[in-house]
């Protein structure tokens, strides 16, 4: 079978050199019983291929059936794949056959192996080498006759030195590799998909198929595409529905393109994993140490100045002290200039000049204690909303449970 008969038969839209030769790898490994592993990104359509092999093998007139390896519960997966007996677990009440069983003779394909769990893998491994497979529950061996074809769009050969992969039932799997382009990689196919897509739209809507504009097909084939030929037909069936025009220009087509530039992302703060956990335990604690060290900053840079202005020459020995005047004379150039003593005339130095004088320090003596603290505000909201529990306790972020559970922990009196 030629490859444009494969391509008529199975819908396949395309003259690429890279999906022409994943095609023909299908068509000449079909009528086989070997093993496959499609490999590809995301909406590339591997599950496409895994019809094809079926469709032209001597099982087409057998069972098929296709089964996400990461969608199913790790705790179930092996009776989904290979059945079970009544009462080997909880909720198993009657037997059932897998997927193993009941596709007897015909095709499996595995979708996202590489999220198979290691105990399921070594299953796998055993019905790819013997055919031979156990009921989840039971001691009795049995037998299946079921081609396997295995995609992924992750590197098996990673997972496996990773160590979530078998090396043994990679290579088992991988008898017949089958590379899927992604659609990047096939820009030359992109219009006539978009044009197909476009136009069994129209169909079904009852209405007149959108053009694209030169420029628009330009942005269309530039366009990087990283959900593939799957976000290509999304793309084709919101422009058929939400365009205005029948002729989309390239500033209509940017409308429904998603923007691709990755530095407009946010950025993430994510743990490493290493933290203490008990560092800090809220975000409270955090703005607690927050206030608490900017009340001892400015309870340091008051008593600074005050020592300053009583005694001028002892800024000469405070290398820090002259720094930030520096500093702060520098950023302030449209205001009073702040006279600062210099150290070979420091008998003649003048005091600081403020536009609001110090009269006297005063000393702030604090307590760091985080339930002093909490305390101090649970009294001030009660007091702010007149003794009423409820509006205290949505002021403070708390529910009013808890409020009233840190009433008696900190036996405070309403």
């Amino acid at each position: 079978m030629d490859l444009q008969s494969v391509k008529n038969r199975f819908g396949i839209i395309g003259n690429s050199p890279a999906l022409n030769y994943a095609l023909q790898v299908a068509a000449q490994v079909a009528n086989t019983d070997l093993t496959v592993l499609i490999n590809g990104e995301s909406g590339v359509g591997k599950e496409a291929f895994s019809h094809i092999i079926h469709n032209l093998s001597a099982r087409k007139h057998n069972s098929f059936i296709a089964v996400n390896c990461g969608a199913i519960p790790e705790g179930t997966i092996d009776s989904e794949l290979f059945g079970h007996e009544k009462g080997s677990f909880t909720g198993a009440v009657d037997s059932r056959k897998g997927y193993f069983e009941t596709v007897n003779g015909g095709t499996i394909f595995l979708d996202e192996i590489g999220e198979m769990p290691l105990g399921t893998q070594a299953r796998l491994l055993r019905v790819l080498e013997t055919g031979e497979f156990i009921r989840v529950g039971s001691s009795k061996v049995q037998k299946t006759d079921v081609r396997v074809i295995a995609a992924t769009n992750r590197d098996l050969l990673q997972q496996v030195q990773a160590g979530k992969f078998r090396e043994d039932l990679y290579y088992r799997l991988n008898t017949v590799p089958i590379r899927v382009p992604a659609l990047r990689d096939r820009k030359e196919d992109i219009p006539l998909l978009f044009r197909k897509f476009v136009i069994d739209f129209a169909e079904r809507y009852k209405t007149t198929p959108v053009q694209l504009e030169d420029a628009a097909r330009q942005r269309l084939v530039s366009y990087p595409w990283p959900g593939n030929v799957r976000e290509l037909k999304n793309i084709a069936e919101q422009i058929s529905v939400l365009a205005s025009e029948k002729l989309v220009t390239s500033t209509e087509l940017s409308r429904f393109l998603p923007e691709s530039n990755p530095n407009n992302r946010l950025p993430v703060l994510a743990g490493n994993g290493t933290a203490n956990p008990h560092e800090f335990n809220n975000e409270r604690e955090i703005l607690y140490k927050l206030f608490f060290d900017m009340k001892r900053d400015v309870t340091e840079l008051k008593k600074l100045f005050f020592e300053v202005m009583q005694n001028p020459s002892s800024a000469v020995h405070n290398p820090s002290f002259l720094n930030d005047m520096k500093e702060l004379q520098t950023a302030a150039d449209s205001h009073q200039p702040i006279i600062v003593p210099h150290p070979h005339t420091s008998q003649t130095a003048q005091p600081v000049l403020m536009h609001e004088p110090i009269h006297e320090h005063v000393e702030v003596e604090e307590s760091l204690n985080i339930m002093d603290k909490e305390k101090e505000l649970i009294v001030k909201a009660l007091k702010k909303h007149k003794g009423k529990r409820k509006d205290a306790a949505m002021d403070l972020g708390i529910s009013e449970r808890t409020l009233y559970r840190k009433l008696k922990e900190y036996n405070i009196d309403e």
